[in-house]
């Protein structure tokens, strides 16, 4: 009898524990299924942003070129020119960029209403941004004096930025209906714009820029119109795809036109500033890194700017999928699934680093290679070789922390991220780079050892918080639920 008990409580307690393998299993492939699915929605966002982004940098590239072949002046106004209205652009592109969370939560809520409303509280932000931006950029010649910039660039430079200044207006409304459809996960739209005004681009420079078919030479300024009228014609053609949009259509966001509301202007501010300032606070980082290897010689300048170059070429790849992240992040959020949520963050995060593997590996194993596209000079090669290896390095914290980035920027967090970039930036990556670069005198290479340090902080700082969130979140999630049951 004995042995008969002990045989059935070996047989329960090995079917209990069959049980409890099973439960485990189970949940670890629902965990896995999650992940994979995760994985393939972040994609399907991602991909078309990461190709809108580079063939939005190809539009830059083509005018630098076809400026090079017009004439050395031509080449340097559309430099100087874009050096002084980029910064301006991107500060007013990250405060627009809080549309894609706001409208990525409301969808996740479903709140239809809200969500339209959304679309028109956006495009007055860019009516009331690309005001003072306009006037900016046609005054920013005053800069030009200031910089001893050469004296026969200046009346260049300033046309060019008076013929930009026109499209202005087409760009941030083009900015916010594009970031308004990123939130609903509608990322192919603008993909297909953006290719689409690469050989608009190049068909008005050549009539603008080079006088052919009746229109008078205008060299640099015709650029200028050139770029301004791909922005009117980009935004018109995200007019008509929102309108002609299946799954915007049922939001009927035109039939429901409404003034400012300065309650709701204030949250779109509230998010996107920081991200402005975050954003300025990178690029400022950058210019003043070049100003510093500026002074070490033209090679050294020459070398770096490869470098860079290369770096944000490389830096698409997750910067596109930041972007995805965050609506994914924002509309699991709306949907009141944290879980899910930190999921879509975290699948966000590992393809970022997957993308900058991969850029990592092409960067180490053909520097040579990839600097003979730019200089057949044997001292810039070298230097940007070696600068290329320091880029390689440099992929990893840069594709980290943008994604992390997004992620908490799903979470309408972006104002301790900004501190965070602060001590990063100027507290960190400049003080260093001068610090190895000048005054211990190891050139570039030593400005580019304080950059990356000012990286390493930002990439371990915000996955941190991203979790540090997720986790209250998930905890006050998972107390609610027991109250209510």
């Amino acid at each position: 009898m004995i042995k008969c008990y002990l045989f059935v409580f070996f047989e329960l307690d090995l079917w209990a524990k069959g049980l409890t393998f099973l439960e485990t299993e189970s949940r670890a492939l629902q965990r896995r299924s999650d992940y994979q699915k995760e994985a393939k929605l972040t994609l399907a966002v991602g991909l078309p942003v990461v190709a809108s982004q580079i063939a939005h940098m190809a539009l830059g590239f083509i005018d630098t070129v076809m400026a090079g072949n017009l004439s050395a002046k031509d080449l340097g106004a559309v430099a100087i020119g874009r050096s002084l209205y980029v910064p301006l652009y991107i500060f007013a592109l990250g405060i627009i960029l809080a549309t894609t969370p706001i409208v990525a939560q409301f969808l996740g809520a479903e709140r239809k209403k809200d969500i339209s409303y959304s679309l028109w509280q956006t495009l007055w932000l860019s009516i009331f941004l690309a005001l003072p931006a306009f006037f900016l950029v046609r005054q920013v010649n005053i800069l030009m004096y200031e910089m001893d910039i050469a004296a026969d660039l200046i009346p260049i430079t300033s046309g060019y930025l008076e013929a930009i200044s026109w499209g202005i207006p087409a760009a941030f409304a083009y900015l916010s209906l594009r970031f308004f459809m990123d939130g609903l996960t509608l990322t192919r739209p603008n993909m297909y714009l953006t290719i689409m005004a690469i050989p608009l681009n190049i068909l008005g420079n050549y009539l603008f820029m080079y006088g052919h078919w009746g229109f008078p030479r205008m060299g640099a300024v015709g650029a200028g119109y050139a770029t301004a009228l791909v922005w009117w014609f980009m935004l018109a053609g995200m007019i008509l795809m929102l309108l002609n949009a299946r799954q915007v259509k049922s939001l009927l966001p035109f039939q429901h036109f409404t003034l400012p509301d300065w309650e709701r202007l204030r949250e779109f501010v509230r998010i996107g500033l920081p991200n402005g300032v975050s954003l300025g606070l990178e690029v400022s980082m950058f210019a003043v890194a070049a100003l510093m290897i500026g002074a070490m010689g033209i090679a050294e300048i020459a070398s770096h700017q490869i470098a860079i170059n290369v770096a944000s070429i490389a830096f698409m790849l997750p910067l596109g999928f930041s972007i995805a992240t965050s609506a994914r992040v924002g509309f699991e959020i709306g949907q009141g699934s944290p879980q899910r949520a930190k999921i879509a963050g975290i699948v966000g995060m590992w393809i970022a680093v997957g993308c900058v593997m991969g850029t990592m590996a092409i960067l180490l194993v053909f520097p040579e290679a990839i600097v003979g596209i730019y200089t057949n000079d044997g001292q810039v090669l070298q230097l940007s070789v070696q600068l290329l290896f320091l880029a390689a390095i440099f992929q990893l914290p840069d594709g980290i922390q943008v994604s992390g980035a997004g992620a908490l920027r799903g979470l309408k967090d972006t104002k301790v991220p900004m501190y965070a970039n602060v001590v990063a930036y100027w507290g960190l990556g400049l003080p260093l780079g001068y610090y190895f670069g000048v005054f211990r005198e190891m050139g570039p290479e030593g400005v580019w050892y304080g950059i990356i340090a000012g990286l390493f902080f930002t990439a371990f700082f915000h996955p941190l918080r991203f979790f540090s969130l997720m986790k209250a979140q998930i905890a006050k999630f998972d107390l609610a639920t027991k109250v209510t049951a």
